[in-house]
């Protein structure tokens, strides 16, 4: 009878899969694809109602831990903004400037190095000003700028460093490479 009743939001498939999205809008169900829509929908009335009504956490209960969620995730996104800023301005920009050096003299040989190198440091700029801009109101307001605004932002400055990373001398990049991270065990 439960599953009569449920069968038509069991999906088999691939739950990361780019079709997942597609099928649950089909079966009229919610994606929670960020943490703020998902602390969103724990804490909703609903929700509280049914934790209530089977006693497992009072309304007061779900909103402390709807809490405690949201400050573990702005506390881990800014933990990674600041970290990443920090990589890039103690280790990226001397690597960069290090391996511009050794084109001084022949610049048709360092291709777009130039402009790549110059946009770690703008996308960085542009990161720590998202960073600064970061305190809101609410945990919610917060957790939802730090998702739809300073995510993407980390986002722009990984692309321009993994371009960086395929123009780099090898010797030069400051962090470990895609290759050595999944291939070190076999050297």
């Amino acid at each position: 009878q439960v599953y009569k009743e449920n069968k038509h939001i069991i999906f088999t498939g691939n739950g990361y899969s780019a079709e997942w999205p597609v099928e649950a809008a089909k079966r009229g169900l919610p994606n929670l694809n960020t943490t703020p829509k998902a602390v969103a929908t724990w804490n909703s009335a609903k929700n509280k109602a049914v934790f209530e009504q089977m006693k497992i956490y009072s309304p007061e209960e779900t909103e402390a831990r709807a809490e405690v969620m949201l400050e573990a995730y702005i506390t881990s996104m800014s933990v990674e903004a600041d970290t990443m800023v920090e990589m890039m301005e103690t280790s990226m920009y001397a690597a960069c400037a290090k391996d511009l050096e050794k084109y001084k003299n022949s610049p048709k040989l360092a291709g777009n190095r130039q402009a790549v190198y110059e946009s770690i440091v703008g996308e960085t700029e542009k990161l720590k000003a998202v960073i600064q801009a970061k305190h809101k109101p609410t945990l919610e307001e917060e957790a939802t700028y730090l998702c739809d605004v300073l995510k993407p932002q980390m986002a722009a400055l990984r692309e321009v460093v993994d371009k960086a990373e395929g123009l780099i001398e090898k010797a030069l990049y400051p962090f470990p490479t895609y290759e050595t991270l999944l291939y070190s065990h076999h050297f």
